[in-house]
């Protein structure tokens, strides 16, 4: 059994005042799945996300492309992950450079060109 995480709890309180809990996390019945594809659609009330894996990631896929998880959620959580996600790249990009989103930038024209021998 995985030994739970701590994470520092989200404040909820005025800025002024001290952060002193702490959040116990147990992951270890959490399951990982890869996802290259992400759906967001939602209601006034909700956001639902889904992630899945799109095995043809140029252009447009000729089968519908399977979602794997949905995680549905208020827009306060939604809110929270957003600036968390938002800090996770900008710490990734300090480091490492820039993420360029659009895949036809990021590939070398050469290498979608096969050559004939």
């Amino acid at each position: 059994m995985a030994e739970p995480t701590t994470i520092p709890e989200t404040p909820s309180a005025p800025a002024h005042q001290p952060q002193q809990q702490q959040l116990r996390v147990d992951d270890s019945k959490a399951v990982s799945c890869y996802a290259n594809f992400c759906r967001v659609t939602g209601t006034p009330e909700e956001l639902i996300v889904d992630f899945a894996l799109n095995n043809q990631p140029m252009g447009i896929p000729e089968d519908p492309i399977p979602v794997a998880q949905r995680i549905i959620m208020n827009h306060f959580t939604a809110k929270r992950l957003l600036a968390a996600l938002q800090v996770s790249v900008q710490r990734h990009e300090a480091a490492f450079g820039v993420l360029e989103t659009d895949v036809r930038k990021r590939v070398q024209p050469s290498a979608l060109v096969q050559s004939n021998p």
